[in-house]
């Protein structure tokens, strides 16, 4: 059993399928770490993204909207987890998801990280690239990644 663990989750169905997991792994006095990423591109791309705009170089709407509905997500999900009996961190950044996920993995000095893939391929995966690859090729603790497909545990 591990003593922390963090799970990244971004509001998806797919990637609350790793608290499933995470809970299989952790120690009974284990510390689960919840964390959301808000993604905001430095430079948002006008022809393929205009009503982003706005959002990219508004930081008073990301503080005061973004930053607060993650944090209040990360919470319902924390209130699960700690009626369970588990203890439960949640953290919320604005960062490159992949960047935050390997920062926030060294910070807390986790024993591993469960979170699911989105499972993009061709054009896709080479222009967005994968999270969960970048996250393996960076850090030095295990990475469990959940399926994509098929029940969780």
């Amino acid at each position: 059993m591990l003593n922390k663990v963090l799970i990244p989750l971004d509001g998806s169905e797919l990637s609350e399928r790793a608290i499933a997991y995470g809970r299989q792994i952790i120690a009974e006095v284990g510390q689960i770490i919840l964390l959301s990423v808000i993604d905001i591109p430095e430079r948002v791309p006008m022809a393929f993204y205009p009503a982003m705009a706005p959002v990219a170089a508004d930081d008073s709407l990301i503080e005061g909207r973004f930053v607060p509905q993650a944090e209040d997500y990360l919470n319902e999900q924390a209130d699960k987890l700690r009626n369970a009996g588990l203890d439960v961190i949640v953290v919320t950044v604005v960062d490159d998801p992949a960047s935050a996920i390997i920062r926030v993995a060294e910070e807390y000095d986790v024993d591993a990280i469960v979170m699911s893939t989105h499972g993009r391929s061709g054009l896709s995966r080479w222009l967005f690239g994968s999270v969960t690859s970048k996250v393996l090729s960076v850090v030095a603790v295990p990475v469990f990644v959940v399926p994509i497909r098929g029940d969780s545990p």
